[in-house]
């Protein structure tokens, strides 16, 4: 099977969209779920979350930040070129019904998949609200798709460049204080999904949180994406990626994500001096 890449956008800074003939992976693909590609035959494989299907013309639309050797690799590409492998839909769906109220909290390059996540609830008869916050102006994407997914659409930016200044937190707390919020799920950063549970929580208001640690195989056999939730050892890739944000020892997957840094600085100064030799 081949996985042709169709279609290639920078959509902001070191921040791209590709679209990838998958017919058999979107045919059963929801919101939320997620997918395991290789760019190269020895190459690591990474999951990143499906943020776009077209299930009649069998496409999947992937967007992500080229911050690491093999998402640099990924960027790449270009129009025409062949992904080594491509494994999914991945991980439990987004559970979806009608709450009355949902906020979908999306931060950096996690505003890529709450698009199917809120055209779901949407359709299930939600007010959506959607918050999208980042540093700047210039690493906003998807305005215009946000705003058909959702009731209505906020943005924040850190230095006010777009939309309000500050961080998402600010308008989530804002509109629960306007009016009754019935859930929230929050995708992106993880001190960022931290601090939208740390204020839901005082609030009692159910929350949600897709987790993305370290995976590797992302069908629960290696455990390298396990994390506590309630006091029990979960595991991301399969029960996962959605899980009650307010039972999510935040602090321990933090510390855990961070286990190879130096490892993958290593490895990009190896590649980079590689390549000005070459």
């Amino acid at each position: 099977m081949s996985y042709k890449i169709l279609s290639k956008r920078e959509l902001c800074d070191n921040q791209f969209e590709l679209t990838v003939e998958a017919p058999y992976v979107v045919r059963n693909a929801k919101a939320g779920q997620f997918i395991i590609l290789r760019v190269e035959k020895d190459g690591e494989r990474i999951p990143l979350t499906i943020a776009d299907i077209d299930k009649e013309k069998g496409l999947l639309t992937i967007v992500f930040m080229a911050v690491g050797y093999t998402t640099k690799k990924l960027a790449q590409l270009n129009v025409g070129d062949e992904l080594v492998d491509l494994a999914g839909p991945l991980g439990t769906p987004t559970h979806i019904e009608k709450y009355g109220t949902v906020v979908c909290v999306a931060g950096g390059y996690g505003a890529a998949p709450c698009y199917l996540i809120s055209k779901a609830f949407k359709e299930a008869g939600n007010k959506v609200y959607m918050i999208m916050g980042a540093r700047t102006k210039d690493l906003i994407f998807w305005q215009d798709k946000m705003k058909q997914a959702c009731t209505e659409l906020f943005i924040t930016t850190n230095d006010g460049s777009l939309g309000e200044q500050g961080f998402v937190t600010g308008v989530l707390e804002r509109l629960i204080n306007q009016e009754k919020i019935n859930y929230v799920i929050a995708v992106g950063p993880m001190p960022m999904m931290k601090a939208v549970a740390d204020l839901t929580k005082d609030k009692n208001i159910y929350t949600e949180a897709s987790m993305n640690p370290i995976m590797v195989d992302g069908t629960g056999m290696c455990g390298a994406c396990r994390l506590t939730v309630g006091g029990k050892v979960r595991f991301a890739c399969v029960d996962g990626p959605d899980f009650d944000a307010h039972q999510i020892d935040f602090d321990e997957v933090i510390n855990r994500t961070s286990i190879y840094k130096d490892s993958e600085r290593k490895r990009d100064e190896n590649c980079n001096l590689l390549n000005r030799r070459i």
